[in-house]
């Protein structure tokens, strides 16, 4: 399964991990582990390259795992905030269809 964390600080989301296969099927034909593949990759390239936040990520290829920190503060927090308020809800989504596979949570 794999399990998500959206970290918050009151309403702010101040980061994320993503960790485990889904085992929806093998690697490489697993269409839940593409979905969040898909979500993160565009999440992390959208707070750091597009909205300069300058994040810290960590990828530990061997769990399988993600994690994005967030700074204190940034100058787009606005859009940052939008971008992972709508990577949650995607896989939320995700979650509602498939929920042996996924597990997201908010800690």
């Amino acid at each position: 399964m794999t399990r998500v964390e959206f970290f918050t600080e009151g309403e702010r989301i101040t980061g994320f991990s993503v960790s485990g296969h889904s085992g929806y099927a093998e690697a490489g034909s697993d269409i839940v582990c593409a979905a969040v593949s898909t979500a993160v990759t565009m999440a992390e390239a959208t707070v750091n390259e597009v909205c300069g936040a300058q994040a810290k990520v960590r990828v530990r290829e061997e769990d399988t795992s993600v994690t994005l920190t967030l700074p204190a503060s940034c100058d787009e927090e606005e859009s940052v905030q939008a971008v992972l308020a709508g990577m949650l809800l995607t896989l939320c989504s995700l979650r509602d269809d498939y929920p042996d596979y996924i597990e997201v949570l908010e800690v």
